[in-house]
C-alpha cells in the first residue's frame, strides 16, 4: 500500500517510510492513497475475535510487505500485554443504549496507549531493520507525552523529547512524564500553551539542521499514521459487542486534535456502520465552530478542566479535509494557505461534513455536574474529558434506538481536581503500578518559548 500527502506535491510513500518520515515534505499529511475495505460477511465474521486478532485483522492490509505477519503478531501481543484488562477495551453500560468505551487499561490509564504501545514497538522494529538510530520529538496537552515516553522508553534505537505547556497539565500527567529517567528520555516544559508546543515541532521537523549528523526527527504524535491506524481497531471492536454489523452503531469522541475522531470515520469509511460521529469539544471549541457555524477563526486558548483538549489547532483535521474535497491536494494547500484568514469550508464540503458529523461544546460548569449527574445515576466515574462526552452524546444524539458508545479516554485518577469539585468525598486511588507516584524523583528542563534555545537544548543533550 502507497501512502499519500494532503497537499498533493509530496512524493508518495510506502507504509515504513511513511511512519518514519512524520510530515510529508510538502507540509500535508500522509494518508493510504485507498483504505482497504471490509464487507458486511467479512466484518460479521470479526465478532467473536479477541482484541489482539481483531487488531491483526485491521491493520495487516496498510502494512503490507514491510513488516511480516510474524513480525506484526509480535509486535501487537508486545504491545497490549501491558494492559490491566483482559478485554483491553471493556465496554460499560451506563444507560439505555449508552455505554462507555473504557480506553484507559494501558501503562499511562490514556487511550493514547493504544496508538503508542504499538508505534514504540513499530518503530524498534523498523529501525533495528535498518540499522538507524532517530530522535523523536512529540508536543503533548498531557496525556501523549506519557504514553509516547512509556512507548519509547526502552528502544534501543531512540531519544525523545517530549514538550509539554509548563503549569498547564495536570500533576499526574506531568508526574507520569518526569519521573521517567531512563537516558534516553528528555522532557522539555516549554513557557506556553499546547499550541506553542506544538507549532515548535512542526517548525523543528522543517528546519533539521540542529541535529547532529547522522540523526533525523520521526513524529510521535497523532500526525504519524501509525497512530491513527491502531485506533481504528477499537471502533471495530466496540461495534461487534454491540451487534455490528447487523445493527448501526454511533460514538461520541471528546477530541481536541482531531486523531482519534477520525480513525473512526475511517473505520466507516472501511465497512463498519456508524452512523453519527459527535465531536465532543470543551471551552476550546473550534471544531465545534466549524462544523456548527463554518467558524474555523482561532481563539484565545482556555485553560481547562480537561486539558488534554485544550487546542485550538486541530492538525488531524486536514485529513478530513482531503477527504471533503475530493482527494484534492491542490485544494486543501490552497485552502490552508492563506492563515491571515479564517479557512471557511465549501457548502459542499460542508454538507458532506454534516452528514455524519455532529458537534456540541461543554464548559466546566457543565462537565462537572456531567460528573456528578452519571454518579449518582449509575455509580459510574468519568474523568473530565469522558464527561464532555457523555454530555456531548445526550444533546446531539440521532438515534435512540442505536447504541451510542462513549469513548473514555482517561482513567478519572488522572484528574483528581476536577472530580473534587463534582464529588468532594470521592477517593480515586491511582493504580497499584502507580501508588508510588507522588514520591517519584521528576527530571525536566522548563525553557522559555523561543525555538532557538529549545534546538540547543535538544542538541546539547543529543552530544551535538
Amino acid at each position: 500500500m502507497k501512502f499519500i500527502s494532503t497537499r498533493g506535491r509530496a512524493p508518495s510513500l510506502s507504509f515504513a517510510d511513511t511512519v518514519l518520515t512524520g510530515l510529508a515534505s510538502d507540509g500535508g499529511l500522509y494518508v493510504p492513497e485507498s483504505l482497504p475495505a471490509f464487507s458486511r460477511e467479512e466484518i460479521a465474521s470479526m465478532a467473536g475475535l479477541d482484541y489482539r486478532e481483531l487488531a491483526f485483522r485491521i491493520m495487516q492490509p496498510f502494512v503490507g510487505s514491510d513488516v511480516s505477519e510474524e513480525e506484526l503478531r509480535g509486535i501487537i501481543d508486545r504491545s497490549y500485554s501491558t494492559f490491566r484488562h483482559s478485554a483491553i477495551a471493556p465496554l460499560v453500560q451506563t444507560d439505555t443504549n449508552e455505554w462507555i468505551l473504557e480506553l484507559f487499561h494501558g501503562p499511562t490509564l490514556a487511550f493514547k496507549d493504544f496508538a503508542l504501545q504499538f508505534l514504540g514497538q513499530l518503530f524498534d522494529l523498523l529501525l533495528k531493520k535498518r540499522g538507524e538510530r532517530v530522535v523523536v520529538m512529540g508536543a503533548t496537552s498531557g496525556d501523549t507525552g506519557s504514553a509516547a515516553i512509556e512507548g519509547c522508553r526502552h528502544c534501543e534505537n531512540i531519544d525523545i523529547f517530549i514538550l509539554h505547556p509548563h503549569n498547564r497539565v495536570s500533576e499526574v500527567q506531568r508526574r507520569q512524564m518526569t519521573t521517567v529517567l531512563s537516558d534516553n528520555v528528555f522532557n522539555i516544559a516549554l513557557e506556553g500553551n499546547f499550541d506553542d508546543c506544538q507549532n515548535m515541532v512542526k517548525a523543528s521537523f522543517a528546519e533539521q539542521s540542529f541535529l547532529p549528523d547522522g540523526r533525523r526527527l520521526v513524529a510521535v504524535n497523532s500526525i504519524n499514521w501509525a497512530r491513527i491506524m491502531a485506533q481504528i481497531v477499537y471502533y471495530f471492536y466496540a461495534a461487534l459487542r454491540l451487534g455490528a454489523p447487523q445493527r448501526t452503531v454511533n460514538f461520541s469522541v471528546p477530541t481536541g486534535n482531531f486523531g482519534d475522531i477520525f480513525a473512526g470515520y475511517l473505520a466507516r469509511q472501511m465497512g463498519l456502520p456508524i452512523g453519527q460521529l459527535v465531536i465532543a469539544t470543551n471551552a476550546n471549541d473550534i471544531l465545534h465552530r466549524c462544523i456548527s457555524d463554518n467558524d474555523h477563526s482561532p481563539r484565545p486558548l482556555v485553560h481547562s478542566l480537561s486539558p488534554s483538549m485544550d487546542i485550538m489547532v486541530s492538525s488531524n483535521f486536514e485529513r478530513l479535509l482531503f477527504d471533503l474535497y475530493g482527494r484534492d491536494g491542490a485544494a486543501v494547500a490552497a485552502l490552508l494557505a492563506d492563515r491571515s484568514t479564517p479557512m471557511r469550508l465549501s457548502k459542499e464540503a460542508l454538507d458532506r461534513a454534516r452528514e455524519l458529523f455532529s458537534s456540541y461544546r461543554v464548559d466546566d460548569t457543565r462537565t462537572v455536574e456531567m460528573i456528578r449527574a452519571v454518579y449518582e445515576s449509575s455509580g459510574y466515574l468519568l474523568d473530565p474529558h469522558t464527561a464532555i462526552g457523555v454530555e456531548a452524546a445526550r444533546q446531539v444524539r440521532r438515534a435512540e434506538d442505536q447504541p451510542m458508545v462513549c469513548l473514555s479516554t482517561a482513567h478519572p485518577a488522572k484528574f483528581p481536581q476536577a472530580v473534587a469539585r463534582a464529588l468532594p468525598t470521592q477517593e480515586i486511588p491511582l493504580p497499584t503500578h502507580m501508588q508510588d507516584l507522588f514520591q517519584r524523583e521528576e527530571r525536566m528542563k522548563v525553557l522559555p518559548n523561543d525555538l532557538k534555545r529549545v534546538h540547543e537544548f535538544m542538541a546539547m543533550a543529543l552530544g551535538g
